[in-house]
């Protein structure tokens, strides 16, 4: 068995970056940048009027009560075409450009006009309420760098800086498969000793989360020839994922059939809990991801490996969420294996959050992980812990976002 650790870095060596495709501003959401991007112009572009007011030379305002001419009115997305002299002031909307000759707006609340003149109540400074040019970012700025993921704020900025196409890295597709005699699609009636499959619906939703593009391959049977023909559907896939199959009963097939037809092994067996009968390697020149049939263990390495391998291929972060809280319950030594245990928060008394371990962590109990709040993560040989000290937690919600 190899550490989690190491089969993690193992993984993130053989997975390729993705290429880089363009698309429309409006079907970016959630994609992430392939290239820095760059402001195509300063904003804003000229010095403009925080306010409703007027346009005027504070050389005139130096006292409270100053009386000024006005000669002309400029709206937001207009240019006034003379020039503010002594004595003069502009009618000025926000957002519109500074007249040349002004360095100051009067608030319209602090001027009393009577026809084309006004008699300002305050003194200003150069450059009261004037938003100078390139205050928000000048043009040549890095607004967003490569990597980034395009969130809502992120394809507002990208619109301010001038671009209506962006450079992404194309969705990884990964194609899912799983494996079992017993196993039965979602809406099927299963026989008396059939389980419903929940490992494909689980994953490629963990995969559009992290975003891929799953490629559903259904359920082959325990069979060679069934479990090559559902993998011959994954032709022209980034990434190649199946559950069930790879541990040592007469009817894991998986590592044995896809050995004798090309599967270069790179490790098999993690020591973890759930999860240890993990494998990885490359399959007729694919990544491979041999996950466990049992939902949780399936689950809980797609959040460790499945996670990583594809925020790779993104060029994002690939670290897991991990914080450290109190224990609301004392736990026993950990084994030689490294142990994702299932959690939920629990506060008493106005007391900060704790961390409480489900009763049962039996990797077949789905329900306990859809439920939980938390992967409390435990190092190998890690020593009996006390209520109150301190354990490594992932957040599951922050761990299957992006």
């Amino acid at each position: 068995m190899i550490p989690v650790a190491e089969a993690r870095a193992r993984i993130l060596e053989a997975m390729p970056r993705m290429p880089l495709e363009w698309v429309a501003l409006p079907a970016a959401h959630g994609r992430v940048l392939a290239r820095d991007l760059h402001a195509g112009r300063s904003q804003p572009p000229l010095a403009v009027s925080a306010m409703d007011g007027y346009a005027v030379r504070s050389e005139d305002l130096r006292e409270p009560g100053a009386r000024l001419r006005i000669v002309g009115e400029v709206p937001a997305g207009r240019v006034f075409a003379g020039r503010v002299g002594p004595g003069e002031a502009v009618r000025i909307f926000t957002g519109a450009p500074l007249p040349e000759g002004a360095d100051a707006v009067l608030m319209q609340e602090r001027a009393e006009v009577s026809g084309d003149l006004l008699r300002a109540q305050v003194a200003l400074p150069p450059g009261k309420f004037v938003r100078p040019a390139g205050l928000d970012f000048e043009a040549g700025w890095k607004g967003l760098g490569a990597g980034h993921l395009l969130d809502a704020r992120a394809l507002g900025l990208a619109a301010a800086m001038g671009h209506a196409w962006l450079p992404v890295r194309r969705r990884p597709r990964v194609a899912i498969l799983a494996t079992g005699d017993e196993l039965v699609r979602p809406g099927e009636v299963p026989g008396p000793a059939g389980i419903v499959s929940s490992n494909n619906p689980t994953l490629m939703a963990m995969v559009e989360g992290w975003g891929g593009d799953p490629v559903d391959l259904g359920i082959a049977r325990d069979r060679p020839e069934d479990l090559l023909h559902a993998l011959d559907q994954a032709a022209g896939a980034d990434l190649l994922v199946t559950s069930g199959g790879a541990s040592v009963g007469a009817y894991d097939l998986v590592q044995d059939t896809l050995v004798a037809h090309g599967l270069a092994v790179n490790f098999w067996k993690i020591a973890m809990r759930p999860g240890k009968p993990l494998i990885f390697g490359r399959f007729r020149d694919i990544p491979f991801l041999g996950l466990p049939g049992n939902p949780v263990s399936a689950a809980v390495c797609a959040i460790v490996y499945l996670r990583a391998a594809l925020l790779a291929c993104l060029g994002r972060p690939t670290e897991l969420p991990v914080s450290r809280a109190p224990l609301a319950a004392p736990l026993a030594a950990n084994d030689e294996r490294e142990d994702y245990m299932r959690a939920y928060w629990r506060s008493d008394g106005g007391q900060p959050p704790r961390v409480r371990p489900a009763d049962r962590q039996d990797s077949s109990m789905f329900a306990t992980f859809a439920h939980a709040d938390l992967l409390l993560r435990r190092p190998p040989r890690d020593p009996a812990r006390a209520a109150g000290d301190l354990v490594e937690v992932i957040e599951i919600a922050r761990a299957l976002a992006r």
